[in-house]
């Protein structure tokens, strides 16, 4: 306890206890001095066999502790010492222990440093390559006196964060003001752009802004450079196209 409270580079109490211990009474006693002290901490195994492990957020009060839903063995109490096979090292694959590692160091960086999605609870069955996710809420009859008041603690710590809650101001629509151009482009409404048409194609003379062409015209709008005197039968004295071909057969013979 005294680590905790006061164990860190400035004297004070730690930001983060990571257990990475190997039997369950080590988690019992971490447990323990986490929940008197109100001390975050995650929890992190890897099965005997060596083919599973899982990291475990524990929050006094907000989230369960080590003793709200324990292993089997810890609710029987049970010395966990019988349990060991004679000649068999527990949890001796290395592959394993480095990704239940990796993953714990992971959610520290996480936690710290307030970026991405924390897990409160992810487990990894290599068997299956399962990863299993959980959120594990505090058990109101928790065997632990600390941890039961550590979550009446939280309760009213809840209660008043909701109180004092401001709900941030609405942020209100940017309106874009228009840029100017030098080309003199301008958008209209579709009444405006009907009537533009209209006039284009009656033979209107659209206006343009200095520098501005016509790619293409039509024919209504070529029309009015066309002189009279320079069509077929047109303006006066004009030539009838009958007697044009008349005059071309007698060319011919």
């Amino acid at each position: 306890m005294g680590k905790i409270s006061a164990g860190s580079l400035s004297g004070g109490a730690v930001d983060l206890v990571l257990s990475c211990v190997d039997n369950f009474q080590a988690r019992m006693s971490i447990n323990q001095a986490c929940n008197e002290l109100g001390q975050t901490w995650i929890e992190s195994g890897v099965s005997e066999d060596a083919m599973s492990g899982h990291i475990q957020l524990i929050k006094p009060g907000e989230l369960a502790c080590f003793e709200c839903a324990p292993p089997l063995i810890v609710a029987t109490g049970v010395d966990e010492k019988t349990l060991k096979r004679e000649g068999v090292c527990a949890a001796s694959l290395p592959t394993t222990m480095g990704i239940t590692a990796g993953f714990l160091v992971q959610n520290a960086l996480k936690l710290m440093l307030n970026f991405g999605d924390v897990a409160t609870y992810l487990g990894y069955i290599a068997l299956k390559e399962h990863f299993p996710q959980m959120t594990l809420r505090p058990n109101p009859e928790c065997t632990s006196y600390w941890c039961r008041k550590q979550q009446a603690a939280y309760k009213i710590r809840a209660a008043e964060a909701a109180a004092n809650y401001v709900p941030p101001p609405a942020e209100e629509p940017m309106v874009e003001a228009p840029t100017p151009n030098e080309w003199g482009i301008e958008l209209c409404d579709d009444e405006e752009d009907e009537a533009a048409g209209a006039a284009s194609s009656s033979g209107g003379a659209a206006k343009l802004a200095d520098g501005v062409m016509f790619a293409h015209v039509s024919s209504s709008q070529e029309k009015p450079k066309v002189k009279a005197e320079d069509t077929v039968g047109g303006g006066d004295g004009g030539v009838d196209l009958s007697d044009l071909m008349a005059q071309l057969k007698g060319v011919q013979g």
